[in-house]
């Protein structure tokens, strides 16, 4: 039999769920919460389908990752594992907003919100991730690293500089301060030797 999931929560996310709890309140916080977790099930389901196990789930304050065993799936596997997260996300949107309640549209937005902005072309994120494998698969694990390393530098440019304009032109969100940092950090960090 084997051994189960571990889970492992960063104080990070600890903090960063409270601050938006006591600023939003406990709805908007478990309404993105559930499209996190309809994300990571995307995620879970197809990996699992494949033989995959999962070892660790870790929640941070720049995000959920789910860890597997030593597997080897094919690119198109990994891809398809990859792109279950925001399918699940964009699956999930068109059910509620299928649904035609008004009060689900928080819901729908999380949902589509999650799903787009993880089709980002951005490491670690699972557009950046889709965008390496897709390469590597068509022209080799050379060719994927460096177009996945410049997609991601100038997404991630545009993201820190498109979120650095609203701060600026609203007076200053602090709610956008995470994904100001986490774009600068992602777009730098292929230079400065991180993934």
């Amino acid at each position: 039999m084997s051994p189960p999931c571990s889970v492992r929560v960063s104080g990070g996310f600890v903090l960063l769920a409270a601050w938006f709890l006591l600023a939003s309140g406990w709805r908007p916080l478990a309404t993105v919460l559930a499209a996190a977790a309809v994300h990571e099930g995307g995620h879970w389901a197809v990996l699992r389908l494949q033989g995959a196990r999962v070892r660790a789930f870790r929640l941070s304050a720049l995000g959920a990752a789910l860890e597997t065993d030593g597997t080897l799936l094919s690119y198109g596997g990994e891809l398809a594992a990859v792109l279950a997260g925001p399918a699940a996300n964009l699956l999930a949107a068109l059910a509620l907003a299928g649904l035609g309640d008004q009060r689900l549209s928080a819901a729908v937005g999380a949902n589509v919100v999650l799903c787009l902005f993880n089709l980002l072309p951005v490491r670690p994120l699972d557009g950046g991730r889709a965008l390496f494998l897709l390469a590597s698969w068509l022209a080799g694990p050379a060719a994927g690293e460096a177009v996945s390393r410049w997609a991601g530098v100038l997404a991630a440019g545009a993201l820190a500089g498109g979120i650095g304009l609203v701060v600026w032109k609203t007076g200053g969100s602090l709610w956008l301060l995470p994904a100001l940092f986490a774009g600068l950090r992602w777009g730098l960090s292929p230079w400065l030797g991180g993934a």
